[in-house]
């Protein structure tokens, strides 16, 4: 440990002196190192000697490593120059040193191989050819060559580029032209779909439009389409009223109904195709719209406790559905459901057209021209003239808010737009099949074990047991189910069980299965009475 202080000791003595201690000198070409030392550090000791040597030594091996490293380096850029010119003279077919001698290191930024690639610019292309500091003519040669040969590709390019977009600028104006069509076409348009384009003829030379004829139509959404034929003089705009309000105004659902008389009806005449019997409405319904509805009514309907028509769409219940019903005293009849994939889209379109005529079988519902369902009278209308009453509720029976906007309401009378086959509409002689003295219970929970069963059975037994008379009434509870059947007595108590039983469960009218409509036939026929084929949905 003493020895290694006295070494450092010494080191620290030896190069904090101001004069040169180490002295460089050439002895046949190999550096050797000399000692010369101040006066006032003689005589040396031999360790400090021995330190001073080690020193020498150790600079003399970095000065050596320095000059290999610059060696190493200048035959690196000798031999990648040396690469270079091989490539270039095989590219080229032209030696750039055909004496041999030895080529000196490029000056270049950035060299890239052009081998099936294309210079983007001019600038890029001078900054990838080679230069020498010893510049011969070969490689001016060389150099002019190159410039032209990328010269010639580059106004290549832009003529083909020109090409190309005069190529695509006529290839779209052609294109408007053959969708546009002429100028000078007419719009024939249908009842119900699409218009129809009578243009000129093809002797004029011009092209016809490959779209005009599946044009929309071009009625506005809150005009009824002049093919319907609902003028002033066949009948009258309830809403919005030209004389004290904008026609531009249109409702929608706020706190409340909406409530429109319809005037001047009168039943005798609509079940003979004659006086006002037509109310058309233009609305439109959001995609994200649930159900919306109307009701039509007379006018002692005491707050629509009995309602003559209700059409009520519903988008998201069973895949989507319109019913069609009827109300007496409280208690929905028996209903027709009517699939939305069977009808024309009315969710979600710009502007839908509901038609509903009343005629002597019952109320036809049309929708955008189709015929959708018929709810054949289940209440007599009224003989003398007088007014119904059109309801556009804002919520349903639970207080749901109903989504829909309401542009236009027409009143008054059009021919029947019914067609002559009748068979698929729904609801067409499906009046019969009501029965007379059964009831549909709904509603009830839902239950799976004999003795919940036989608990229900007897709760309702024992609720409408006096409408049953001596033999009481019969009940069916179907399992897994939350719904039964009670059969009574009479069709009066049928009637009577719908009024008072109506607090306290859901009731309706249960429909003759097919079995049961067959046995009632065939018990008339054999009576001798005749009745009517049923027609089933």
């Amino acid at each position: 440990m003493e020895n290694n202080i006295w070494y450092v000791d010494a080191f620290i003595r030896i190069t904090k002196q101001p004069q040169q201690l180490l002295i460089m000198s050439q002895v046949k070409g190999t550096p050797t190192a000399t000692l010369t030392t101040p006066d006032h550090l003689l005589p040396l000791t031999p360790e400090e000697q021995s330190l001073l040597d080690l020193y020498g030594k150790v600079k003399q091996f970095e000065r050596d490593a320095a000059v290999a490293k610059a060696e190493a380096a200048k035959a690196k850029l000798t031999a990648a120059n040396e690469e270079y010119h091989r490539e270039l003279e095989k590219e080229h077919g032209i030696s750039e040193n055909p004496s041999g001698s030895e080529v000196k290191p490029l000056k270049q930024k950035n060299r890239k191989k052009r081998r099936g690639h294309e210079m983007s610019s001019e600038g890029d292309q001078r900054e990838n050819i080679p230069s020498s500091d010893e510049g011969s003519s070969d490689e001016k040669e060389l150099t002019d060559t190159y410039l032209s040969r990328l010269r010639e590709e580059r106004d290549l390019a832009a003529r083909r580029q020109e090409q190309e977009q005069a190529s695509d600028k006529l290839e779209e104006e052609k294109r408007k032209r053959f969708l546009e069509g002429d100028k000078d076409t007419v719009d024939v348009v249908s009842d119900f779909g699409l218009s129809l384009r009578k243009g000129p003829s093809r002797q004029d030379g011009k092209e016809t439009s490959l779209i005009s004829k599946m044009n929309p139509v071009s009625t506005p959404p809150r005009d009824f389409s002049k093919s319907l034929a609902m003028s002033k003089i066949s009948g009258t705009q309830l809403f919005p009223d030209s004389r004290t309000a904008s026609p531009t105004d249109f409702w929608t659902p706020p706190e409340g109904a909406m409530e429109i008389k319809l005037n001047d009806f009168d039943g005798s005449k609509a079940a003979v195709g004659s006086g006002n019997n037509t109310v058309a409405i233009k609305f439109s319904s959001p995609t994200d719209s649930k159900r919306f509805s109307i009701n039509i009514a007379e006018e002692n309907h005491e707050n629509y406790y009995s309602v003559l028509f209700h059409f009520n769409p519903r988008q998201f219940e069973r895949g989507g559905q319109v019913v069609v019903n009827d109300k007496k005293a409280g208690m929905w009849g028996s209903s027709i459901n009517v699939p939305l994939s069977n009808l024309p889209l009315m969710f979600g379109e710009v502007a839908s057209t509901l038609i509903v005529q009343i005629n002597g079988d019952g109320f036809d519902v049309f929708m955008n021209g189709q015929h959708c369902a018929r709810l054949e009278h289940r209440t007599a209308l009224p003989e003398k003239a007088c007014s119904l009453i059109l309801q556009l509720p804002s919520t349903d029976d639970y207080g749901n808010s109903e989504n829909w906007t309401v542009y236009k309401v027409w009143w008054g009378h059009k021919p029947s737009m019914e067609g002559k086959d009748l068979a698929n509409v729904p609801g067409v002689n499906s009046h019969n099949s009501v029965h007379e003295k059964k009831l549909f219970v709904s509603g009830l929970p839902k239950i799976s074990l004999q003795p919940q069963i036989d608990l229900r059975r007897a709760e309702l037994e024992r609720a409408f047991r006096k409408y049953g008379g001596q033999q009481g009434v019969t009940v069916i509870c179907p399992p897994n189910c939350t719904f039964a059947f009670v059969e009574v007595e009479t069709e009066r108590s049928a009637d009577l069980a719908l009024r008072e039983m109506g607090s306290k469960y859901r009731l309706n009218r249960a429909r003759r299965s097919r079995h049961e409509a067959l046995l009632a036939q065939r018990a008339a026929t054999e009576a001798g009475v005749t009745t009517e084929t049923l027609d089933w949905d």
